[in-house]
């Protein structure tokens, strides 16, 4: 079960193609943003993706925190909950690059188990992509079901 979380957010959207570097662009912009406030991140940065197709996709970039900012976010910086109840957790190893087939067994597995998966999932990075070598990469991918 997914816990309420109150999360610092960017939205965005990106081709599959530009996805890593727009990604780390949307964090490193939330990231100013908390130093400024003071406030460290209360856990793992997440990607929540909205809407996706063939060609790309739509998402909220996020930032776990357990203080509200003494000033309010501005512009495209956004407060609000992240998805909350009932997910899957998958664990992906490995380069960003490779996550296509992380997601093609998420997908295996839903259709096997005839589980019915909300237009939603969520990325946890558990190391920094930014930081980390890609082939140590590690990522939870939580999928919400119904």
């Amino acid at each position: 079960t997914l816990p309420e979380k109150t999360i610092v957010f960017v939205k965005g959207q990106s081709t599959w193609d530009g996805a890593f570097d727009t990604l780390l662009d949307a964090f490193k912009a939330l990231n100013q943003y908390l130093d400024k406030q003071g406030i460290k991140p209360a856990g793992p940065a997440m990607t929540i993706y909205t809407q996706t197709d063939d060609n790309g996709f739509k998402f909220n970039a996020a930032l776990p925190i357990a203080t509200t900012p003494k000033d309010p976010p501005r512009g495209d910086i956004a407060i609000g909950s992240a998805p909350t109840g009932k997910a899957l957790k998958f664990v992906h190893r490995g380069s960003y690059d490779a996550m296509d087939s992380t997601y093609e067994a998420i997908t295996n597995y839903l259709d096997d188990k005839r589980l019915e998966a909300k237009d939603l999932f969520i990325e946890e990075y558990v190391t920094d992509p930014a930081k980390t070598p890609a082939d140590k990469l590690v990522i939870n991918v939580y999928v919400p079901v119904n």
